[in-house]
């Protein structure tokens, strides 16, 4: 099955749909993103929105298949689409946690201990804390 993320006016997902692969391949068997769109509009499928394809295998930019990784994560509702990094990008979780420009996913600014605790991320004092 192929994955079509609709996009907002400001490049928010506000839903994902799913494609029959079959409904994504031109007349060489090859499959095209704007065959899956043209689909998804054909069948009133909420037309007059910009899609973009998303793969449900890739995350963190890589293909968890060994295939071919597209757009860094496969969208959620509230991902943003970012187009000059062609990539889904989930909410920010803190503020003070930065995108790492390889996998468009949030990192915290210390690493999570590996000490095979469970922690949770204290915004007010920036550190891994243990939950009460």
């Amino acid at each position: 099955m192929a994955h079509f993320a609709k996009i907002d006016s400001g490049n928010v997902v506000v839903r994902v749909s799913v494609v029959d692969n079959a409904d994504t391949l031109d007349e060489n068997g090859n499959e095209l993103e704007a065959n899956g769109i043209a689909h998804l509009e054909r069948h009133g499928v909420e037309v007059g929105f910009r899609w973009v394809q998303t793969s449900y295998n890739t995350v963190a930019g890589a293909h968890e298949l060994g295939g071919t990784p597209l757009r860094k994560n496969y969208a959620g509702v509230g991902y943003i689409y970012d187009a000059g990094r062609d990539a889904f990008i989930p909410p920010q979780p803190f503020p003070s946690w930065g995108l790492a420009e390889d996998t468009c996913l949030w990192d915290a600014p210390i690493p999570h201990p590996a000490d095979g605790e469970t922690y949770v991320w204290d915004e007010e004092t920036l550190t891994w804390v243990l939950p009460l």
